[in-house]
């Protein structure tokens, strides 16, 4: 057998060398894979050839085969190994670990995490009813050496990973294990602070002693190690283990930050420490760590790293650096976790009291607030805003006077600069670890600058004067400070700044941080104790400010909406506020400029118009006395109809209506509406215009889709033709949207809005603008009606060759679906050139969504009026429902959205029948099918790409095919959305108790039995689903539709519809006569879902949980589910007969409700279907020992109890020799 193993051993090494050969042959390294995969299933002395390739003599690669080979035997045939040979095996590793390797440095890291596999491995088959002496054996170890200590370190991590964290064997060997391991936990960490202590204190002797850094550093990776392996046990031993004596071990971590080499490891075992939830009794010793002596230690820490490396003229390396700042970052997290301690004892019913030295710990964290790194200034945001916002800490004075230091130094964080690709900042050498571009930057200081907004809102609470004393004295400076365009100068020309620029990056900090105090400010401060002279004053002074820089300027328009409130104690000022916005409506960069406008002069049109509606919204009362000068300022605008867009047309014109509902005056409002609206109603009701948007065709020559453009100045005629049916169109838009009566019934009677009562006694009203509107809809409908006509083969043939493209999805729409991030760095200074296709494309795709945004605010609106039209059923189904089959995903979405929904929520129950069944019959009953033929396709779709095929997809972002499969998700969830909104009403249980107090896995159970528990809290039908019960055709399809939707490839849609809607659907008819096909086809349906989606916990949890419901209402009339049941693979038959008669006999029915789901759990596993991952992976079995908890009967089976006691000596130290 030697001479075999001998020769075996020679082509392995060969094999393994042809692999890892760079140089080899594609062909020759798979034989050689094949090769080695086989020697390990198939060679009866697969462990002899493991220990010979083991042996340390070997190379590297060889001797990390072999230790995989040993691994394998373990895996897959410890169960049918003999007890000597599994001695032999146990024997010959334990002598691996004392003599098998290299020193400690010398040595291989993977061949340690190779050695350390095995015994992990062994463990998980032995411990501890067949190994009892383990951890004696792994204490002795440590013995013989600092290697083997190290070893010893890592065996114990690896088994804390594969028991707790990742949990990769059966349950009940998990829970002897864990059980034996918290038995013995006071051992473990007495055992592992004694190594550490010992090696910590040997390192510190030697490297100070010249000549032994080699043994020091010896000592050092022992530390390493052992403080790793804490790391794995902290995260979720009894909290006592760490507070035991005075929280020693706390302490011991405190004093290791100091050592360079330790002080990462040590900082990460000392947050997982401090992260720890729990009771909060057993959380107070944390509190120590607020003493003088720890807060030293980590400020002194923080302080050390942060000194070094970055800010030298002699820099790091670039790997020492970096580990210092991964370490300050780690320092930054100790002191947001120590935080999050606070918050959670100060106050509560541990009565904790207010740290007398928490000044010291505020001016630490404050530190890290003011860092140059942007990443960990982020870090602290949480802890701030939780700290503000604390019952009892936000009024100690330390918390008080921090809030005003933490608003000071909002002023420099809010500001963005420090990107990787600059120099201009000490934040740009940390941007350069932390960031790979600028767009990654600036992605993360958005989101940065929102957390700042929030504990900024909460700081102004505290502390309102002095938030708002900041903010004007910054903002007075930035008015009074010249512009500064620095380096980033604008491409609109010569002293324009661009978005990078210094001055338009402080009024972008400063406008945010005045927006966030200023809105805080009003709601804290009663209106007595506001500053109203100095806000006055400010506001003068922006109104005062005057600039060209469009960037500047909408951030002075900004801050005039958000000073505006102070205008309300001094009215006078109102029109000289509107004389600063006004102009801002038409800015131009270069007057008369053929040119198109650059997005930054866009956007500050768009402001202007947006701060008058906002103002007008906001305090109609106080500008209603400016209506008939603003209305004059309006109509001069108009008097040009190329000076503004539709859309800034459209927002004046709210803003007027706005102002308008304040007349409270029924006749007054419409006749204002009538003669606002009067040349937009002419042109809409023209002959042309009828002609027009009643015939495609017509309409396609009309917009100038059907001609081919070469040269883009000849189509204004049809630019012109296009922007004046989107006015109209915007116009009825904002009138619908915006014309209310009086929110008080009192002023709605006396304006004449009130026309009646319902029977239970609601005001019936009537909108000023509902008769001006009604005229206009039947052409709207009509535009409706032809646009989906649009889609139909003839119609798209007339579309020419320029514009064949028009109804593709824009490419801004592209990327909005697959959610790719839009570059926003320097665009705001090019000007926006679309070519012809592109505004074709934006005009169709506005005037669609605004028309169905027209028919929801007309629900919404007009109420009666708009319900009551007749034949609005016909005229509806006639229009926005027809040819649905040829309009494409993406143009669906507004019609679910924006029109069906409101129409839904706002219908009266008297018109549920007569118009909601019947849009809603033939609505459903054409997505069942359409989405059933789409999901058939993507469930079919399978992947011909090569490897080359996936580079290119990845580099072009998208592939047509993921576009429409993510197109098909969404428009199913909107579907889904209108449907349990039509019909399901939702009674949410009650919240679950205070989490705070309990471990991660309890939390996890307490929100999967709230997922499990749909019976529990039922869902019933709304009155409009009870409505569409009557309607059985109606009905049949919501429940398709439902039931289909479970075995559609989206996880988030099927949790959701088996959670929410299949169970309330089909509840309300399992008591009736279902035909056998129909209830074998519900059940099928749920089984494919597990098929499916089974591998996700929550939808295996709503999907097994619904098919138990409809087996218990259902199995005992129809014998076809136990027909279905016992076709499920490897399905046990004689557990299912218990089960089934216990179904059909409810009197023989004695274990609980959760023992019968996990019964019945266990009868359906062979449905779940595997990760495609998991498919082709080899099973490991590890087999159950006697358990621990249960008494065992004596047994009266000699050989049984030989064989135990056999192990159980065998694996005992006396046997260590061969």
């Amino acid at each position: 057998m030697a001479d075999q193993v001998a020769s075996m051993c020679e082509q392995l090494i060969k094999a393994v060398n042809v692999m890892m050969d760079a140089e080899t042959n594609q062909r020759y390294r798979l034989e050689a894979l094949k090769f080695c995969e086989e020697f390990k299933e198939k060679c009866p002395f697969s462990v002899p050839c493991g220990l010979q390739l083991a042996d340390k003599s070997q190379a590297a690669v060889i001797r990390h085969f072999g230790l995989q080979i040993l691994e394998h035997v373990i895996k897959f045939q410890w169960n049918s190994m003999s007890q000597q040979d599994k001695v032999h095996l146990k024997n010959c590793t334990m002598e691996l670990l004392k003599t098998g390797t290299y020193p400690i440095l010398e040595e291989e890291s993977h061949i340690k995490d190779a050695l350390s596999r095995i015994v992990v491995e062994m463990i998980k088959r032995e411990w501890p009813q067949h190994w009892p002496d383990m951890l004696k054996e792994m204490d002795t170890l440590t013995s013989f050496g600092d290697t083997q200590t190290e070893l010893v370190m890592l065996i114990l991590l690896r088994l804390a990973e594969d028991v707790i964290t990742f949990q990769t064997l059966p349950s009940q060997r998990r829970r002897d294990i864990q059980q034996t391991l918290t038995q013995n936990m006071d051992g473990i960490f007495t055992f592992l602070l004694t190594i550490l202590q010992r090696h910590v204190d040997e390192y510190r002797r030697l490297k100070r002693v010249p000549g032994n850094e080699l043994k020091a550093r010896a000592h050092c990776r022992v530390g390493v190690a052992t403080l790793n392996t804490l790391a794995g046990y902290v995260d979720w031993v009894a909290l006592v283990h760490i507070t035991n004596e005075n929280c020693h071990l706390l302490e011991i971590l405190c004093l290791l930050l100091g050592e360079p080499e330790l002080q990462l490891e040590a900082a990460e075992c000392l947050l997982i420490a401090i992260s720890r939830k729990g009771k909060l009794e057993d959380r107070m010793p944390l509190m120590l760590l607020f003493n003088d002596v720890a807060m030293h230690y980590i400020l002194s820490a923080a302080q050390s790293a942060d000194g070094t490396g970055v800010t030298e003229d002699q820099p790091e390396r670039t790997g020492l650096r970096e580990m210092r700042y991964t370490f300050l970052k780690r320092l930054c997290q100790v002191l947001c976790a120590l935080g999050s301690q606070l918050c959670a004892l100060v106050g509560s019913t541990a009565e904790v009291e207010v740290p007398g030295n928490l000044s010291k710990y505020m001016e630490a964290f404050l530190a890290f607030t003011t860092h140059p790194s942007l990443f960990l200034r982020s870090s602290t945001m949480t802890t701030w805003g939780n700290m503000l916002r604390h019952e009892v800490l936000s009024k100690a004075p330390i918390i008080v006077q921090m809030a005003t230091k933490y608003l000071k130094a909002t002023t420099t964080n809010l500001v963005k600069t420090g990107f990787p690709s600059k120099n201009d900042s000490p934040a740009c050498e940390y941007a350069r670890i932390d960031f790979d571009s600028d767009e990654d930057f600036n992605t993360f200081f958005n989101s940065f600058r929102a957390q700042q907004g929030e504990v900024i809102r909460h700081a102004c609470k505290i502390a309102p004067l002095e938030a708002f004393q900041i903010a004007g004295e910054w903002l007075q400076y930035q008015i009074n400070t010249p512009i500064n365009t620095g380096n980033s100068m604008s491409k609109s020309g010569e002293g324009f700044c661009s978005v990078l620029s210094p001055s338009a990056v402080q009024w972008d900090a400063v406008t945010f941080f005045t927006e966030s105090v200023m809105g805080q400010l009003f709601k804290v401060l009663e209106k007595e104790k506001l500053p109203v002279d100095q806000g006055v004053e400010l506001l003068q002074a922006v109104v005062n400010y005057e600039t060209r820089n469009p960037l500047i300027l909408s951030c002075v328009l900004s801050n005039l909406s958000t000073l505006f409130p102070f205008i309300l104690h001094r009215p006078q000022f109102i029109p000289k506020v509107f004389s600063k916005i006004f102009p801002s409506i038409t800015f131009e960069l270069v007057e008369e400029s053929k040119a198109p406008r650059t997005r930054a002069v866009k956007n500050v049109r768009r402001h202007a118009c947006s701060s008058i509606i906002r103002m007008c919204r906001d305090y109609p009362d106080f500008i209603l006395p400016c209506f008939d000068m603003l209305y004059t300022q309006v109509k001069k605008l108009f008097a040009s109809e190329m000076l503004l867009t539709q859309m800034e047309k459209c927002a004046l014109m709210e803003a007027l209506v706005l102002l308008s509902n304040q007349f409270k005056d029924y006749g007054k409002q419409k006749a204002f509406l009538e003669e606002l609206m009067a040349p937009v109603t002419e042109r809409w009701l023209s002959e042309e215009m009828r002609s027009v948007l009643w015939d495609p065709a017509s309409f396609l020559a009309f917009v100038g889709a059907d001609q081919v453009v070469n040269d883009p100045e000849s189509e204004d005629q049809m630019g012109i033709n296009r922007s004046r049916i989107s006015l109209c169109v915007y116009t009825i838009l904002g009138v619908v949207k915006r014309a209310r009566w009086p929110p008080r019934l009192e002023e709605a009677e006396a304006g004449g809005f009130v026309v009646g009562y319902t029977p239970a006694g609601a005001p019936i009203y009537r909108n000023p603008c509902a008769e001006p509107l009604l005229a206009l809809l039947p052409n709207l409908l009509a535009l409706i009606r032809t646009h989906n006509n649009l889609y139909l083969p003839e119609n798209q043939a007339r579309l020419s060759e320029t514009f064949r493209q028009t109804y593709d999805v824009m490419d801004v729409e592209k990327n909005l679906i697959l959610a790719i991030p839009q570059p926003v760095l320097d665009m705001y200074d090019s000007p926006v050139y679309k070519s012809s296709l592109e505004r074709m494309q934006g005009f169709f795709c506005t005037l669609y969504d605004n028309c169905y945004h027209v028919l929801g605010y007309a629900s919404l609106a007009l109420q009666q009026d708009f319900y009551t039209i007749e034949g609005l059923a016909e005229q509806l189904l006639g229009s926005a429902l027809i040819h649905l089959e040829h309009v494409p995903d993406h143009r669906l979405r507004p019609l679910f959205r924006v029109f069906m929904k409101p129409l839904v929520t706002s219908c009266p129950p008297e018109y549920y029948d007569s118009l909601l069944s019947p849009l809603l019959g033939l609505l459903f009953s054409h997505l069942h099918q359409r989405l059933n033929l789409r999901w058939q396709v993507i469930n079919q779709r399978t992947s011909v790409c090569g490897p080359d095929e996936d580079e290119c997809s990845g580099e072009n972002q998208f592939t047509q095919e993921m576009l429409e499969e993510r197109l098909v998700r969404l428009v199913t969830r909107e579907v889904m959305d209108l449907l349990a909104m039509s019909c399901i009403s939702r009674k949410l249980p009650e919240a679950a108790g205070n989490k705070e107090d309990a471990e991660g896995d309890e939390e996890r159970m307490v929100t999967d039995s709230a997922q499990l528990n749909l019976s529990q809290t039922p869902e019933e039908l709304t009155e409009l689903g009870k409505c569409l019960l009557q309607h059985e055709d109606i009905y049949m399809t919501l429940l398709a539709i439902s039931f289909n939707s479970l075995s559609w490839k989206d996880t988030a849609n099927c949790q959701r519809a088996a959670t929410l809607v299949c169970w309330a659907l089909l509840r309300q008819v399992v008591g009736g006569n279902l035909l056998p096909e129909a209830v074998t086809w519900l059940f099928t349906c749920v089984l494919s879902g597990l098929q499916i989606h089974g591998q996700h916990d929550g939808c295996n949890a709503v999907l097994t949980q619904l098919a138990l419901l409809i087996y218990d209402a259902l199995r005992p009339r129809y014998i076809e589910l136990r027909t279905i049941m016992n076709q499920i693979p490897k399905i046990h038959p004689e557990q299912l007969e218990q089960f089934d008669q216990k179904t059909v006999n409810p009197t023989l029915q004695k274990a609980g409700e959760k023992k019968r789901k996990d019964q019945f759990k266990k009868l359906i596993a062979g449905t779940v279907g595997k990760p495609l991952g998991q498919q082709f992976k080899k099973e490991v079995h590890i087999r159950n020992l006697p358990s621990l908890f249960k008494k065992v009967k004596p047994s009266k089976d000699i050989v049984s109890d030989s064989t135990t006691a056999g192990l159980v000596e065998l694996f005992s130290p006396e046997h260590h020799d061969h």
